[in-house]
C-alpha cells in the first residue's frame, strides 16, 4: 500500500492491526480533532468500543503557522519543540500569545464537541489514541502526556503513517504503536491520502453523535 484513498480507509486499515481489542469493554478510542475523527470513527466502529475526543492544539510559529513548535492539550498540558523554538528564535512574548490563542480555541472545540458532558474516565481503561498522521509529533506527545495523568493502563498511539524515525522517538511514551505506513521521506500526512479534505467541526460533532449511538445499542454502525 503506496497511499490510503481517504481517512475512512485508513481507519479500516487500522482497525485490522487492532482485532484483539475487539468489543473489549475497557477499551476507548480517543480522537484527535479534527482529522483524526473520522479515522477513529471507523476503527471504533469495527471494534464495537467506545469512541470520544480527546483536543489538542498545535502551536504554531507565529509566521509559518503549519510548523508546530508545540503543542498544548486537554488539562493545560503545553509541550515544546525547542530546537525550533531556539532555531528560528521565537520570542517568549510571541509563544505566550499563541498559547492564549490556542487556549481559546481548545475552550471553543471543548463546547463544540462534547457540551457538557463529562470527560469518561480513564482510569484502568485502555487507550486506543488516534490521529490521522504525525508530522512533527508534537500534538502526539502532548496528547500522552495529559493522558498518562488520567492512569490508564495502556496507551495506544494507531495512527495511518508518520515517518519512521519519527514513530521510533515515540514509542518509549507508550505501550503500543500501529503505524502501517512509516515512509523515510515523509514530507506530510496529506501526501499519503488521495483524499484528504478538511474535516469540518460539523462532521466532527455528527460522527461523535453516531458513535454514541452505538456505544448505547451495542450494535455494529457497519
Amino acid at each position: 500500500m503506496d497511499r490510503y484513498t481517504d481517512r475512512q480507509a485508513a481507519g479500516k486499515a487500522l482497525a485490522a492491526e487492532l482485532k484483539a481489542y475487539r468489543s473489549n469493554p475497557d477499551v476507548i478510542v480517543l480522537a484527535l480533532p479534527r482529522g483524526g475523527v473520522p479515522v477513529a470513527f471507523e476503527v471504533a466502529k469495527e471494534l464495537h468500543v467506545a469512541l470520544d475526543v480527546f483536543i489538542v492544539r498545535k502551536l504554531g510559529v507565529p509566521w509559518h503557522e503549519e510548523l508546530a513548535m508545540g503543542a498544548l492539550a486537554a488539562g493545560g498540558v503545553t509541550v515544546f519543540n525547542d530546537d525550533i523554538i531556539r532555531d528560528l528564535m521565537v520570542s517568549k512574548e510571541a509563544i505566550q500569545r499563541v498559547i492564549a490563542d490556542e487556549k481559546a480555541e481548545l475552550h471553543r472545540r471543548e463546547l463544540a464537541y462534547r457540551g457538557n458532558i463529562p470527560f469518561p474516565d480513564l482510569k484502568n481503561k485502555i487507550v486506543i489514541l488516534v490521529d490521522d498522521g504525525i508530522a512533527t509529533g508534537a500534538t502526539m506527545r502532548a496528547a500522552i502526556k495529559a493522558l498518562r495523568q488520567l492512569n490508564p493502563k495502556k496507551i495506544i498511539m494507531a495512527v495511518p503513517v508518520a515517518e519512521y524515525n519519527t514513530c521510533e522517538k515515540m514509542r518509549p511514551l507508550v505501550d503500543q504503536i500501529i503505524c502501517p505506513l512509516r515512509p523515510d521521506n515523509f514530507y506530510a500526512v496529506g501526501a499519503w491520502y488521495e483524499n484528504f479534505s478538511q474535516t469540518s467541526d460539523e462532521e466532527v460533532y455528527t460522527l461523535l453523535k453516531e458513535a454514541k449511538k452505538f456505544a448505547k445499542t451495542g450494535t455494529s454502525l457497519s
